[in-house]
């Protein structure tokens, strides 16, 4: 019995999740904003690609930076005169829709086409969080060793 309380409370949280995700969705299409959630490892180099995609665009891009703790890896994206939401995510190992939908207020989606949302260092919490993203790009570094894929199968 115990189990099944547990799934159903899962599920509920999922569900919900969901409904915040296409919301978050619904208001980045109406501000034309497209949206890529980066997903990978700690130091898979995330924060490194974004950096060298705004190096190397010629767009209007906003940056939501999600870290358990601190706003290390938001403070690196403020060089390149972006705006930027960092977002703390306690002890939570990813982002979800709701805190996403907080970042959203913060940025100036009218003047922004395109957001990259950095998830937090993870390669298993942030596969069942949606976030209302129009893409999800998975970033694995070669050092994680060439058994990622099989190892964590859900993220790709």
């Amino acid at each position: 019995m115990h189990k099944v309380a547990e799934v159903e409370i899962q599920n509920d949280i999922l569900l919900a999740n969901r409904k915040l995700a296409r919301k978050n969705q619904r208001r980045l299409d109406r501000a034309n904003v497209f949206a890529v959630d980066f997903l990978g490892a700690i130091g898979s180099g995330k924060t490194t690609l974004i950096e060298k995609l705004i190096e190397n665009m010629d767009r209007k891009v906003a940056v939501i930076a999600g870290d358990v703790i601190s706003k290390f890896d938001a403070g690196r994206f403020e060089k390149y005169d972006v705006p930027v939401v960092g977002l703390n995510t306690g002890k939570e190992c990813h982002l979800d829709a709701h805190l996403v939908e907080h970042g959203l207020e913060d940025l100036p989606l009218d003047d922004v086409d395109l957001l990259f949302i950095e998830n937090v260092g993870n390669l298993i919490c942030p596969v069942d969080f949606d976030l209302g993203s129009h893409m999800r790009v998975v970033v694995v570094s070669s050092t994680e060793g060439d058994d990622t894929v099989e190892k964590h199968p859900l993220i790709f």
